[in-house]
Order: C-alpha cells, then sequence, then structure tokens
C-alpha cells in the first residue's frame, strides 16, 4: 500500500467496524459469540499487540483477518479489500501457534515448497531460502527432515516460511513459543527490525513481557469486546509517582536527598531503591560474556551424553531393590496363585515318582496308590481352577 501523508486513511492497514462472528449450532441456533462488535484499526508500519486470556476472541479474530473465517457482522478490510481476496492474500505471511509442517522435508525444502506457492522462480526461491535459514540459525540443519526438529527449532523454521514471500503485513501467532531466551531475543529483533523496513506486524501472544518488548500499540479482548486500547506508554505510565534515575549516590549525599524529600513531601510515603535489569537481559548478557570467552557448553550443542543413573549400575541398584519389594510384600494374586498351584506340585511330585518305579504289586496297599491316570486327572482339574482364578 502506498503511504500518502496527506491522507492518513491511506495509511490504515486493517479495518475493522462493528465486526462480529458468531457461532451456531447444527439448528442454526446461537451457540457462541466469539467476537462480539469490536473497532480497530492497524496502520501502516505499525507493531500491534492483539492481547487476552484464553477464549477471548484472539484466534477468531486472526482466522477473519487471513479469510478463513467470514464475519457474521460488521466491516472487515485489509489493504482496503476483503481478507477473501487473493491478491491480499498474496501480502500477507502468517505463522500460526502450532507449527505444521510437513515432516518429511527438509528445511531447505521447506521453503522452496512455500515459494513455489507463492510464484517465485527456482533462482529467487534459493536466495531467499539461503538468507531465511541463516536468519533464523537453521543453516547447519538445512538437509534434515523437520521431523525431527526440536519445538524451537520448528518455530524458527515456521517463522522463516511466514516470511518468504517478503510480506507487507505479518501476523504472528505466539512467534516465541518454544524458544529458549537466546531465540526470543533474536525474533524481537527481527520484528523491530521488519518496522524500520516499513512492515506491518500484528502479534498475538500470553508473554506479555515480549508484548511489551516490541508492540506499539495494543488492544485487550475478553469475552469477545475490547476491554482496553492505547500506546503502551499510555497504558502502562503510572502519572500518580514519579522516578528519578541518576548514578549511585554516596551515604552523605543520599541522607541529603532524603532530608531534602521530607522538607517538601511533608510526611508522603517515597522510597529509594536501585533499578534492576530484566531476568532476560541478565541471562542474555551471562550468555554473551561466556560465548566471547569461548567457553565449551555440555548442553544441547555437543549433546549424546548419556545421564550416569542410566548406567549398569544403577539398573542394578533398581532390580535389587525391585526384587526386595517383591520378596518383602507380595500381591495378593501372587500368593493366591502360590497356595493354588501348591496342590498341583505335589501331584506331579508323586506322579514322576509313580513313573520312575518298577511296576507295583496287586497287594491291598498297592490297590490304595492312585493310578498316574488318576493323578493326571486331578492336575488337569486344579490347572483349570487355576486359570479361572487368574482370568478374574
Amino acid at each position: 500500500m502506498v503511504t500518502d501523508a496527506s491522507n492518513p486513511e491511506s495509511q490504515v492497514i486493517v479495518r475493522a467496524v462493528g465486526l462480529t462472528k458468531e457461532f451456531r449450532d447444527f439448528w442454526n441456533r446461537p451457540k457462541a459469540k466469539a467476537v462480539n462488535d469490536i473497532d480497530f484499526d492497524v496502520k501502516e508500519g505499525e507493531i500491534f499487540g492483539l492481547l487476552g486470556p484464553n477464549g477471548s476472541g484472539k484466534s477468531t479474530t486472526v482466522k477473519m483477518l487471513l479469510g478463513l473465517l467470514y464475519p457474521t457482522g460488521g466491516n472487515l478490510s485489509v489493504f482496503g479489500k476483503s481478507p477473501q481476496d487473493v491478491k491480499t492474500k498474496q501480502m500477507l505471511g502468517y505463522l500460526p501457534e502450532e507449527t505444521y509442517l510437513y515432516k518429511y522435508l527438509t528445511a531447505y525444502e521447506t521453503l522452496d515448497f512455500f515459494g513455489a506457492l507463492f510464484n517465485l522462480s527456482a533462482a529467487e526461491r534459493k536466495s531467499r531460502a539461503e538468507q531465511l535459514l541463516d536468519m533464523v540459525g537453521l543453516s547447519h540443519a538445512k538437509n534434515r527432515p523437520v521431523g525431527e526438529f526440536s519445538k524451537g527449532m520448528a518455530r524458527r523454521i515456521g517463522l522463516a516460511q511466514a516470511m518468504i514471500n517478503d510480506p507487507a503485513l505479518l501476523i504472528l501467532d505466539e512467534p516465541t513459543s518454544g524458544l529458549d531466551p537466546v531465540g526470543c531475543r533474536e525474533v524481537k529483533d527481527l520484528i523491530l527490525h521488519l518496522k524500520k523496513r516499513g512492515k506491518t506486524v500484528i502479534v498475538t501472544s500470553h508473554l506479555l513481557s515480549d508484548v511489551e518488548d516490541v508492540c506499539d500499540r495494543v488492544v485487550i479482548l475478553y469475552g469477545g469486546k475490547i476491554r482496553a486500547e492505547g500506546t503502551l506508554d499510555k497504558l502502562l505510565t503510572v502519572s500518580e509517582t514519579s522516578r528519578i534515575t541518576m548514578p549511585s549516590l554516596s551515604a552523605e549525599h543520599t541522607e541529603k536527598v532524603l532530608k531534602l524529600l521530607r522538607e517538601n513531601l511533608s510526611g508522603e510515603e517515597f522510597k529509594i531503591d536501585h533499578p534492576r535489569k530484566t531476568l532476560e537481559d541478565f541471562f542474555l548478557d551471562v550468555i554473551c560474556k561466556a560465548r566471547s570467552e569461548s567457553l565449551e557448553t555440555f548442553g544441547v550443542v555437543s549433546g549424546g551424553h548419556i545421564a550416569n543413573y542410566l548406567g549398569t549400575e544403577e539398573n542394578a541398584k533398581s532390580d535389587k531393590v525391585l526384587e526386595s519389594l517383591i520378596k518383602k510384600d507380595e500381591l495378593p494374586v501372587q500368593k493366591a496363585a502360590v497356595e493354588t498351584a501348591a496342590p498341583l506340585v505335589a501331584d506331579a511330585a508323586k506322579l514322576e515318582k509313580l513313573t520312575a518305579e518298577e511296576p507295583v504289586k496287586k497287594t491291598e496297599e498297592a490297590v490304595k496308590v492312585e493310578t498316574p491316570a488318576e493323578v493326571q486327572a486331578k492336575l488337569d482339574e486344579a490347572n483349570e481352577k487355576l486359570k479361572k482364578f487368574l482370568s478374574k
């Protein structure tokens, strides 16, 4: 879109007026009003945050911007046209919350495939794919199938595919999800760089610190309605209090400042403290220092180490513990099985003894001894009882 300074209307990339989306059931009865009569504009070169808890209408709004859902009320335009317009879609880049990629394609083939969807020439696809892979830090893995990627790596290649067509409007849904702090900073720096190039970015995220770092203006949704909107300076500035930042003061100078404040504030509460870094900034400072010193790492860079507790010694200990537990406290089923099988063992021993001895003389004593067939019948009967018991 061509920007005309004399016509502010031409600078609007996205415009929603009375935008409404109501879902209905099979009988066309109203089921849920996901988006309820909202108005907002997104201007060219702006980083716009679309915020809200789960179920607030963010995803529904994004799907309408992409032309995947039709509004049931109001008007929605992207680049002055309907979101369903094919030419409008060519100017969009989208990173979904969950990265859906063809897992058997390599990283390079993935970008080449999406580039072909935008009718880019083979030479242009090759050039852009290599640049994007280098930008997201995956040049070393360009020939690996994306199905082998971790979630963080998948997010990186997903971000690359969203920019293969050099979009004028980029919609990023949870762009830093699954990334480590270094990756999060790189993505935020990239978003700020896109803004410098005049790109327009819409960001949805639950990580509010990320939104605060990059967004110019935000809209907060709840229940399908806009509950707050404006620039971050306007929304976050606490005008009722003041903060003075200066070099660290000596005890003598601090006492003078406190005395002056007490005289002028007439009993109102105040405090003097030291500013703090964010944990993210401190973390990145530590990592950058370690990298500058070329320190060796045994984390994800090297990998391949098997944890000591998986060694054979620990496995043997585990087996001993398991054996002692079984001996100490047999399960009821085990006890019942042993008790049922005991007569079977005795009868089997008797059968073995009879078959091994010489034929017994037909005396009254010998007649009292059970024949092998009788013992076998009892053994079969006991075996059936055991099967029925164990099948319960």
